[in-house]
């Protein structure tokens, strides 16, 4: 199974660099990019995803009130979201469960680490 992603932060860079991370395992393949949380919840309605990869601070809506929205979607039964942030910190954690957060991850963890947690988070599972 391929693991079909949907990557949203505001900053270009990073999406580059994700992209190139994710398209480059044999098993997960990028189907969207979102600048904003707005246009995560619409691009999750508009692509088959399986996981989310979004940041929390992003202009306009937080990655936690995106995934509020995606997780409560009857349309979009089994969609995760795994927030990496710069930020990570308890009350982060603590608004995101509720909201439907499958996981988190700090900015900066290396690759390998990056991409078992997709994986991880895809089936369901959880990685706090």
């Amino acid at each position: 199974m391929t693991v079909r992603v949907l990557l949203a932060d505001d900053q270009p860079i990073v999406r580059q660099a994700l992209r190139h991370m994710i398209d480059a395992a044999p098993d997960m393949t990028v189907v969207a990019e979102a600048a904003t949380g707005v246009e995560a919840v619409t691009l999750c309605r508009a692509f088959a995803v399986d996981v989310v990869l979004m940041d929390n601070h992003m202009p306009g809506q937080s990655g936690v009130a995106a995934a509020r929205r995606i997780t409560s979607d009857p349309h979009l039964p089994g969609v995760r979201v795994l927030i990496h942030t710069a930020f990570l910190t308890d009350d982060l954690v603590a608004e995101g469960l509720p909201a439907g957060v499958s996981g988190f991850l700090q900015k900066g963890v290396n690759a390998p680490t990056m991409l078992r947690a997709i994986r991880d988070v895809a089936p369901a599972n959880a990685l706090i």
